[in-house]
């Protein structure tokens, strides 16, 4: 009889823990840091301005490989999902405009490019490995970061926790 009042007990606070950590972890939630950034084409982009959007930080250079076998896959999810309310702001670390645009002569690029003399965004999300990818939801906190190459799948998951899912991962579920 004690031993089964105090199982009943512990596993009461348990689910109070559990539930607790829950509610905490979502009000916990990281806002995405103040920024300015323009694209190469001069579109302006800020906090206020991707609010009710889901965004896409990439950052990359053009020495970086696995950053150019990510591009095509990137730029693809990219336009995939723009209809859906996803902004991707690709952002080349540390490189001269000249020296990008002879990359992307060879490696075009399908979506919003920002050098990052034109953002403070480099500096804020510490870009010192590439890629890197990070996903800001609608609300505008960080629902998630990925340092290094994880491929495909992997950037879809990310972009899934702002709520953005693509047709394949819809019909996968």
């Amino acid at each position: 009889m004690l031993r089964s009042s105090f199982l009943r007990r512990a596993l009461s606070l348990g689910l109070l823990l559990t539930a607790g950590c829950l509610l905490a972890a979502s009000k916990d939630k990281e806002p995405a840091p103040h920024f300015n950034a323009t694209t190469t084409t001069g579109e302006k982009f800020t906090n206020d301005s991707i609010k009710g959007k889901v965004v896409l930080l990439e950052f990359w250079t053009t020495w970086c490989g696995f950053c150019a076998d990510e591009a095509a896959f990137v730029d693809k999810i990219g336009h995939e999902l723009a209809g859906k309310g996803l902004i991707l702001l690709a952002i080349d670390v540390g490189e001269s405009k000249k020296t990008v645009k002879k990359y992307l002569e060879q490696h075009p690029r399908n979506c919003k490019l920002v050098m990052m003399e034109d953002t403070n965004l480099a500096a804020m999300y510490q870009a010192n490995v590439y890629p890197i990818y990070v996903v800001i939801d609608r609300d505008g906190f960080i629902v998630g970061t990925q340092r290094g190459a994880g491929g495909e799948e992997a950037l879809r998951r990310l972009i899934a926790r702002a709520g953005l899912e693509s047709e394949s991962d819809a019909d996968s579920n």
